[in-house]
């Protein structure tokens, strides 16, 4: 599929196409050759050992959340950020938050952003248990989706994004934000929406930091803005 940039959607907003279906796997099919042996199987000795090549194991990347901040923009027009919008839709599809982790704010950067006394702990008892609490919402609001329910794209209103500065928000690094962003998607030949209220950058990418609202009044999860069509996004501010 052709990856689609700066579709406009009026406001000046791109729609990026991320071309995932309600599957929650993507299989890679690879072909070999074959043939069928008709004599004694090779041995390695017909191959001159300074011919073989070993492949050696790439080592891990980096946790991007350990690295230092950067000044760069984010863009929603990337292979990384579509791979994000695909986790999340799957975890949405199946309830299974951890398959939308790698669409989340990285536990490790969040511990650099805040100025406060236990970082992890506000990430993983607050900040990813509403994203759990939400995606469990975004899933009961799908229902038993049909086979043809396809998430077509996600909205990203790039004019609203703003920089949010050390010293706001008990920060101590700054990052980009951007709120109401829309993820668009089709389920028996209709087109719908729902938000993604808040999202911020970390070295050049965007991540989800609240799913469904910024802050809680009570106890649970909640869909943002959940319409038919591609819905608006509106501009706020938030930390």
């Amino acid at each position: 599929m052709t990856w689609a940039r700066g579709i406009a959607l009026g406001m000046g907003v791109g729609l990026s196409l991320v071309g995932c279906g309600s599957s929650a796997t993507t299989q890679s099919v690879l072909t070999r050759n074959r043939t069928t042996a008709t004599g004694p199987p090779a041995t390695s000795a017909a191959v001159p050992h300074h011919r073989r090549h070993h492949r050696r194991a790439r080592p891990p990347a980096p946790d991007p959340g350990t690295l230092p901040q950067t000044a760069q923009v984010p863009s929603s027009h990337t292979r990384a950020f579509h791979g994000e919008m695909r986790d999340l839709w799957r975890a949405i599809l199946t309830d299974q938050t951890m398959k939308g982790r790698a669409a989340f704010f990285p536990e490790t950067a969040y511990a650099q952003v805040k100025s406060i006394g236990d970082a992890a702990a506000d990430w993983e008892d607050r900040l990813f248990a509403d994203y759990r609490f939400d995606i469990e919402a975004a899933h009961q609001l799908l229902g038993a989706a049909p086979p043809s329910t396809q998430l077509i794209g996600v909205i990203v209103p790039a004019a609203y994004a703003h920089w949010v500065g050390p010293g706001a928000c008990l920060n101590r690094v700054g990052y980009e934000e951007v709120p109401n962003s829309r993820i668009v998607y089709r389920e028996n030949g209709e087109v719908r929406s729902f938000g993604i209220a808040s999202m911020i950058s970390w070295r050049g990418r965007w991540y989800v930091i609240h799913l469904g609202y910024v802050g809680k009044l009570s106890i649970g999860g909640r869909v943002d803005d959940p319409s038919t069509g591609q819905g608006v996004s509106v501009p706020s501010s938030t930390c």
